[in-house]
């Protein structure tokens, strides 16, 4: 019936029957005193030669506050097996079978860098197992691996995790563990929608450990990650830029509207919102990521600008009785810093000069019925009292008129002297808002130079 198999002969049902009895009786013959708890190599002084190779499918999950790795891996283990071989002549030309990996024995090769609390192991998968004694193995894991996260440039940064490979009882000397590849296998590998995956470099390192003398070889894959950062930039980075330049327009608000503090509480309240969701995604370390110092500087700005609005509203609401604006003042402020900003015109009264003195004589006009009574009494008493005896109503309405003259006098110079402090105070608003307005891009720009 062999025979009748090989000579390809219309015997297809009995061809299979054939090939199963030789698959039963090669796996009896194998494992009849095969035993899977010892090291399989004819001298036991030499070491067993085992390749590793790891293929990346998926990026689950990063998870930068503990520093912890999610990943979807395939391990393929290969090695000899000096107690599995046998002639694929004596059981009808059978090359290969594939059967239970616990049937064989498999070297313990672990992620040293497991930050799985459950410390799961790979899949139990079968194993195919060649005439000449070579075991191919490849087994599905999800691992958790401790990764070093480094949020300096966040949300612009890199990571750098590696995946360490090794024997956890077998030192050198027992099995020399080996790379099959210079890099990890990235060809079914699903794209994540966070992490862009740069490059996953293979290193093999021979490290002797404190507990021990023998040296104990491992294999590094180091997964390189860049993140994809346009879910951050839409969603924190663009709305602290438009809110931070609120910030400078506070100072464009009109000193009576009593809404200048308000729009800076507002944006300093605005801020933390959004530097409480950056810290608490970020690990607790001392670097601060890029977007947490632009936070804290534009805080500190707003700030200081809401400072200076107070500063700015006192020197607004200068009552009359403040004193004049000093010299050096009028002359930094009222002219070069005024013509520095483009503000003409501030602070003027509605009335020109000659105007206010055309008005001081309406006022004097006005005045008529204070001479008017005195005028009817003089010339009611006049055919009683003679001329010389109406000085002194003369003097007395002279007085009075100079009392008035001189309310208005003072009336005016509180007047101009108000105007010219709230004059002060838009030039100084103006001034401060085209500086803040200027470190806000400043910020912004040395922000997306860092990132760069």
């Amino acid at each position: 019936l062999l025979c009748l198999c090989l000579a390809g002969v219309l015997l297809a049902p009995g061809c299979r029957a054939a090939q199963g009895r030789f698959a039963y009786k090669l796996l009896h013959d194998l494992f009849a005193n095969y035993s899977s708890a010892l090291r399989p190599v004819e001298d036991t002084d030499r070491a067993l030669n085992v390749t590793l190779q790891v293929t990346l499918s998926q990026i689950i999950d990063m998870d930068e506050r503990n520093q912890v790795l999610t990943s979807y891996l395939w391990v393929r283990q290969a090695w000899l097996d000096a107690h599995l071989t046998w002639d694929k002549d004596d059981y009808g030309g059978i090359d290969s079978i594939r059967i239970p990996s616990s049937y064989v024995w498999r070297p313990d090769i672990i992620l040293y860098n497991n930050a799985d609390e459950h410390f799961g192991g790979s899949m139990e998968t079968n194993v195919v197992l060649r005439s000449d004694g070579h075991i191919m193995w490849d087994s599905p894991a999800i691992t958790k691996s401790s990764c070093k996260v480094d949020v300096s440039y966040f949300p612009f940064d890199g990571q750098r995790c590696r995946l360490t490979f090794g024997s956890w009882t077998y030192n050198g000397n027992q099995i020399d563990l080996r790379n099959r590849l210079d890099t990890g296998d990235l060809t079914d590998f699903v794209e994540n929608v966070e992490w862009e995956v740069l490059g996953m470099p293979a290193t093999r390192n021979v490290i002797t450990y404190g507990c021990c003398s023998e040296p104990y070889p491992d294999v590094t894959y180091t997964l390189l990650l860049r993140r994809r950062a346009s879910f951050y930039i839409f969603n924190l980075l663009l709305p602290c830029i438009m809110v931070s330049f609120l910030a400078p327009l506070g100072f464009y608000l009109p000193a009576d509207s009593g809404e200048k503090v308000s729009l800076g509480v507002t944006v300093l309240l605005a801020l933390t919102v959004f530097q409480l969701l950056v810290a608490e995604s970020m690990p607790p370390s001392e670097s601060v990521p890029l977007i947490g110092k632009y936070y804290i500087a534009t805080m500190t700005m707003i700030t200081a600008s809401t400072a200076l609005t107070i500063f700015i509203m006192n020197i607004h609401h200068c009552g009359p009785g403040a004193r004049p604006v000093p010299p050096w003042a009028r002359r930094l402020i009222l002219h070069h810093m005024a013509r520095l900003c483009c503000v003409y015109e501030v602070g003027e009264s509605c009335k020109s000069p000659q105007q206010a003195l055309g008005g001081g004589g309406s006022r004097g006009d006005a005045g008529g019925p204070w001479e008017s009574p005195g005028e009817g009494e003089v010339g009611a008493e006049a055919g009683v009292c003679p001329w010389n005896h109406c000085l002194c109503h003369h003097d007395a309405l002279l007085r009075n008129v100079s009392y008035i003259a001189g309310c208005f006098r003072r009336h005016r110079a509180n007047q101009r002297r108000t105007g010219e402090w709230k004059k002060v105070a838009k030039v100084m608003d103006r001034f401060f808002m085209w500086i803040f307005f200027l470190m806000v891009f400043l910020m912004s720009v040395l922000v997306l130079g860092n990132a760069a």
